[in-house]
């Protein structure tokens, strides 16, 4: 297996010098000498014109822009920012610059008004003033000078000589040559890593080189050379199929970053160096549309929240690769937007809002998706069958992969579902990083005896999937999906999961399909050269009545769900409590886990079937 999958990495390390390959510092000489004037970061100068235009003929874009405007009328009155980390961290702080620099800067050109650029460049400046940016978490000093490099860009014309050499100082010097330091090289292991540190930094810092290039041409050429040819080892990662394997929160962070480098790449320096072109990224934007089911809700796999419900960057997906029916799980996030007061919907939008209306070319409805189910594979495969998209379609969500990538959980095997309106299975999701390391767990250590594991809701234990002998997945295990199928009547797909259970199992089969409403769950199981105790574990947030030993009804919301075991061995419904097993969990209220055990003698194999069905 691992040959296999070494095989397929090289095929897509020569896939990638197709699409674009590492550019040369002569590349990124010549292209810097057809550098725009500013404003050249996303939003070229005269583009104001037709903001405003759309804002009169839209009501989504109008409702959009009042927030803006409304938020960056309450932001001129507030105080500035401070350098005040929380635990390890000042990214918080970051991001509240980074919004505040980005909608009242964008409220300046929009209007022209002086206060919102003045508000704007005293936040820059008390960033600019600060001791440093934290740089021993990375991720900081990027978004920092992110935001510090488009207030500069956007606002230029109308910054004194004085304020544009202290933000420019400081972008160079808190941002920029910390990452070209060798002394500094524990800080910048994310240069060629292949998650969302990568395109955070790489991103952040490529706007901060192409808004000072003129007086740092040197820096900035160094600058383009390095994080073009190092975001496509993160950007490979999307191959083939689009899937991100930190699931869909962290594809919102860390995509977020990559569009906006090669987006302002493209308007300052009119080329992105094929970056766009990937075939994997380019699918992406499907990737994240299938992560959403009918509820609303995410295939939150990973460290991954349980829904988004308004996001910029898949606007931008729709336009650069003329895929309108991305969109289509925003539109209700929408039409709630504008339906809403402004005090309201002030608690939705993000830093990005601004790049949502400039990158946004329709918030039309687009006709429903064709594709009803769909797969990716990758360092993550993951598979999802729906029988429509409607709001109370069934959909099913499937992964395989291995918990030890870059914030993995125990979660191999693990499904989500959706069935008229109801998320019967479901993930509990990520705790939050602060506290946990607040108490001294050492959260991304990916040992199979480390920390992480000790907190039930990364393993196994806690997840959709199968738990042998009380104990945790093997960390390096590796499942693939090896087969899938979107054949009407009966889509189905298939994962093997023995890796995985290595040392407690050996075979473990996983099967999920669709029969028109109803899905079926199948586990073809063998144990090892000892006995094996084998527990089914579903997560839901519903009322179980168990009917007898093979047979349960799931009660929310006033619909019903069919829960019925077949096995040729013994098993016998119950469930059991999510309630902290420690003081490192989180509560988990209203959840509890429906599931069976089926014991196996030493090389005995059996079979393991749930069919589950939505009431009519």
């Amino acid at each position: 297996m691992r040959l296999t999958l070494s095989l397929l990495a090289a095929i897509t390390l020569v896939g990638s010098i197709v699409y674009a390959g590492d550019i040369s510092d002569e590349q990124a000489r010549q292209a810097m000498k057809t550098i725009s004037p500013h404003p050249r970061l996303l939003w070229l100068a005269g583009a104001e014109k037709e903001m405003k235009a759309r804002v009169e003929s839209d009501p989504i874009v109008k409702a959009l822009y009042d927030d803006i405007r409304s938020q960056a009328d309450l932001m001129l009155t507030a105080e500035p920012i401070e350098h005040v980390k929380i635990g390890k961290r000042l990214l918080d702080k970051s991001r509240l610059c980074l919004k505040r620099v980005a909608y009242l800067s964008f409220m300046y050109r929009m209007t022209g008004q002086k206060q919102y650029l003045d508000r704007a460049e005293k936040e820059m400046l008390t960033a600019a003033g600060f001791s440093d940016w934290n740089p021993s978490h990375y991720l900081d000093t990027a978004e920092m000078t992110a935001a510090l490099a488009i207030g500069y860009d956007w606002l230029y014309a109308d910054l004194s000589q004085e304020t544009r050499a202290k933000i420019r100082k400081a972008i160079v010097e808190k941002g920029i040559h910390l990452s070209l330091n060798s002394k500094e090289s524990s800080t910048t292991w994310w240069i060629n890593a292949t998650m969302n540190w990568n395109q955070v930094c790489n991103g952040g810092l490529t706007l901060g080189a192409l808004a000072i290039a003129e007086d740092e041409p040197a820096l900035a050429e160094t600058i383009i050379h390095r994080s073009v040819n190092g975001v496509q080892k993160v950007m490979d990662v999307y191959l083939p199929n689009g899937v991100y394997p930190e699931g869909p929160s962290y594809w919102g962070y860390g995509t977020v970053y990559n569009v906006l480098m090669m987006a302002a790449l493209d308007t300052a320096l009119k080329t992105d160096f094929g970056l766009s072109d990937n075939p994997g990224f380019s699918k992406s934007g499907v990737f994240y549309l299938q992560m959403t089911g009918p509820t609303g809700n995410f295939f939150n796999y990973a460290d991954c929240g349980r829904r988004d419900d308004l996001n910029e960057t898949i606007f931008w997906f729709a336009a650069r690769y003329n895929q309108p029916e991305v969109i289509w799980n925003q539109i209700p996030s929408l039409e709630r937007y504008k339906s809403q007061t402004s005090k309201t919907r002030s608690e939705i939008g993000g830093a990005f809002l601004p790049m949502l209306l400039i990158w946004g070319k329709s918030f039309d409805k687009p006709q429903a998706p064709k594709t009803l189910c769909w797969s990716g594979q990758g360092e993550k495969p993951v598979a999802v069958l729906r029988s429509g998209w409607e709001a109370d379609a069934t959909y099913l969500a499937m992964k395989g992969g291995t918990p030890g990538f870059s914030h993995g959980h125990m979660d191999v095997g693990s499904f989500v579902l959706d069935a008229a309106g109801v998320r019967w299975a479901m993930d509990l999701g990520m705790q939050d990083y602060n506290r946990l390391e607040q108490m001294g767990v050492k959260l991304f250590d990916k040992k199979q005896d480390s920390d992480r594991w000790k907190i039930f809701r990364y393993t196994n234990f806690w997840h959709n999937t199968l738990t042998v002998n009380e104990a945790l997945q093997q960390v390096n295990g590796v499942a693939p999906m090896i087969r899938y199928s979107d054949s009407k009547p009966n889509p189905e797909a298939v994962f093997d999961l023995s890796d995985v259970y290595q040392g407690q199992l050996r075979k473990a089969i996983r099967s999920v399909s669709l029969d028109g409403r109803n899905v079926t769950v199948r586990d073809d199981c063998k144990a090892g050269d000892k006995e094996a105790v084998v527990r089914w574990s579903m997560v839901t947030p519903a009322e179980v009545d168990i009917q007898s030993a093979t047979k349960a009804i799931l009660k929310k919301d006033g619909k019903t769900l069919a829960f019925e075991v077949m096995c040729p061995k013994e098993t016998k419904i119950a469930t059991w409590s999510t309630e902290p097993r420690s003081d490192w969990d989180e509560p988990n209220p209203g959840t509890r886990i429906i599931g069976f055990e089926v014991k196996l003698a030493a090389n005995e194999e059996t079979d393991v079937t749930v069919i589950m069905s939505p009431g009519k």
